[in-house]
């Protein structure tokens, strides 16, 4: 499912991950590492990036989506959506900076650890990875660490 009415900008095949902020004010550091290391990751998943749009956004712009979209009323780091179900990787991703920040605080590390773990959490589902059993949860969270281990 794509979202719909998002305004995005087309970067074209050249450049098939993008980086955009709603109602927040936040720019991601380190673009060129960020994006070289998604694309190992995809590599590694045996999967390629055919377009993934990160779009940072508040706890509140994230909660309305998830309501509105997904039926769930309550706030979360990150929603995925696919555009379909082809073997290379494309969506968006909304990610809420207010829950990357509190996470990152509860779990005692740095904003930009917590932020990579969420944003290869998404690539990950996007890659067919689950987390809704305790099994699929325990393999995301491996699969995570794994690739958190190996950004440079």
């Amino acid at each position: 499912m794509q979202f719909p009415d998002l305004p995005l900008e087309d970067e074209g095949p050249e450049m098939p991950i993008t980086f955009f902020s709603e109602d927040v004010q936040f720019q991601l550091t380190q673009v060129d590492a960020v994006c070289a290391w998604l694309q190992r990751v995809a590599q590694q998943e045996d999967k390629t990036i055919r377009e993934i749009n990160y779009i940072f956004c508040s706890d509140d712009f994230l909660r309305e989506i998830n309501t509105q979209y997904l039926q769930h009323d309550y706030y979360t780091d990150i929603i995925t959506f696919p555009y379909d179900d082809t073997e290379d990787i494309q969506g968006d991703l909304f990610i809420s900076i207010d829950r990357v920040e509190d996470n990152a605080k509860t779990l005692q590390v740095p904003f930009l650890q917590e932020l990579n773990r969420v944003m290869v959490h998404g690539l990950l589902h996007l890659a067919g990875y689950g987390d809704k059993t305790e099994a699929e949860t325990l393999q995301m969270r491996e699969r995570e660490n794994f690739h958190l281990a190996h950004f440079a």
